[in-house]
């Protein structure tokens, strides 16, 4: 039987971050990972698999970071919590814990239509040898649909466009892709950069059913359009990998996650859990929140780390800060888009300003870069904000990320003190962050007057 102070089951993004949290906070203490896939990929990496990176063995978090943090690894299958006795029963024996660490990650979503058995149709499963399956298939592929036009959806598409042999189509319910994370004027602007790289859009679009003999042949939409595919990629979202939790008895919360508090502590006291598996809060208004990604994960595990044995941190819920590329256009969101803020019942005000990222507009590098934000009216605090332009507008939006988590207020940001350089930034004296602030400030005074 092993033994660990500390067990984490799960070792990508939550997992992997949640020990190294835990082996800073309680050096002394010893931390062990249990996790079943014997190479773990980078979540978010997963789409440039098939493009920019070339293969699954490029994207993959190594083991040495363990090693280097004094962390323990098992390569077993967790398969039953007993936790009277502390006990985690897995495919290699049993381990006994003080803290046990549930960090199960997501499963794709399958869609309920005919046709998703046949051969030649793949979800994102986060697996070496399923996903290097798909890059053979997609070698001698022509025809592709990607069924989905989230994150996930169009960086596939891009990717796979980019062997410049295929036509890649996107199939998307919505009037707009990528409108579950951003403003129309953003997911319309994103629209024509895909389209201009030669991929079909097909949006208010339904799949009725995938046909083949065998093997895929074709996408059947709902209006009776079919087009042809060779390869079809599922990318309609994942749903939360509870299943160990609810065999253990563990709450399990209204979205379907493992149900936490603030401190990420389960049901049981001796067990936390972080990640796509966890159930999220909203830091606006604290509803239940549907959102799984890389950044939230780590942001939980690193609570997770701090509080096991006494508590010293809590989530003040998840804010949702997120990027997407294609080409040389960046998209980025923190907080309420204003058509979410609208949703949750907020009076607002929303500012959009947009220039150059360089000044003068003539500096090598200049690119044109929007920013929107969103302000509650009668507060002032800012609810959100968008990005639109070249890779800065990554950085960009955690900068917006803070303001929002620290609930500033238009005047606030009207009078940040920013650092500007020619070659780096917009000029003082049209930074976009600030002229937004100052443009809702005259409109929240212009509806008081």
């Amino acid at each position: 039987m092993k033994q660990g102070d500390i067990v984490v089951i799960g070792g990508s993004a939550a997992g992997l971050t949640a020990a190294i949290t835990t082996r800073r906070h309680h050096p002394d203490r010893k931390v062990l990972i249990v996790r079943k896939e014997k190479q773990v990929l980078i979540p978010c990496g997963i789409p440039y698999i098939f493009g920019t990176v070339g293969s699954p063995q490029k994207n993959l978090i190594g083991d040495a970071v363990l090693e280097k943090n004094g962390i323990e690894l098992l390569l077993a299958e967790a398969t039953d919590i007993d936790r009277e006795q502390k006990m985690l029963h897995t495919s290699d024996g049993e381990v006994s814990y003080e803290r046990l660490v549930l960090a199960t990650g997501s499963r794709p979503i399958m869609l309920p239509i005919p046709g998703c058995d046949l051969k030649g149709v793949y979800s994102i499963v986060k697996d070496v040898e399923y996903l290097s399956g798909l890059q053979q298939q997609l070698e001698t592929a022509k025809n592709v649909v990607v069924i989905g036009g989230g994150f996930i959806g169009v960086e596939f598409a891009d990717e796979i466009n980019k062997a410049g042999d295929k036509q890649v189509t996107v199939v998307e319910i919505a009037p707009h892709c990528l409108s579950l994370a951003y403003d129309a004027e953003f997911c319309v602007e994103m629209e024509k950069v895909v389209t201009s790289r030669g991929i079909d859009i097909r949006t208010s679009a339904r799949v009725e059913r995938i046909d083949g003999d065998g093997k895929v042949e074709r996408v059947v939409l709902s209006d009776g359009t079919e087009v042809e595919a060779d390869v079809v990629i599922l990318g309609v979202g994942a749903a939360a990998n509870v299943d160990l939790a609810k065999k253990a008895g563990l709450r399990i919360g209204l979205t379907g996650s493992i149900a936490v508090d603030r401190t990420m502590q389960t049901s049981d006291k001796a067990i936390f859990a972080c990640g796509d598996c966890a159930e999220k809060i909203s830091f606006f208004g604290g509803r239940p929140s549907p959102l799984k990604l890389a950044s939230i994960a780590t942001f939980e595990a690193r609570i997770v780390g701090a509080n096991l044995f006494s508590i010293r941190r809590e989530n003040v819920g998840t804010v949702g800060v997120w990027s997407t590329a294609v080409g040389e256009v960046a998209l980025a969101t923190a907080g309420l888009t204003e058509a979410m803020a609208r949703e949750h019942g907020y009076d607002v005000v929303a500012t959009t300003i947009e220039g150059p990222n360089r000044h003068p507009g003539a500096m090598p590098g200049a690119t044109n870069t929007k920013a929107k934000l969103v302000f509650e009216r009668n507060s002032g605090v800012i609810l959100g904000g968008q990005i639109m332009g070249d890779a800065a507008a990554g950085e960009i939006i955690n900068a917006i990320s803070a303001c929002v988590q620290s609930r500033m207020t238009a005047e606030d940001i009207a009078t940040f003190q920013v650092g500007t350089h020619p070659a780096l930034t917009a000029s003082p004296i049209a930074y976009h962050m600030v002229n937004a602030a100052e443009m809702a400030i005259k409109q929240m005074h212009k509806q008081g007057a």
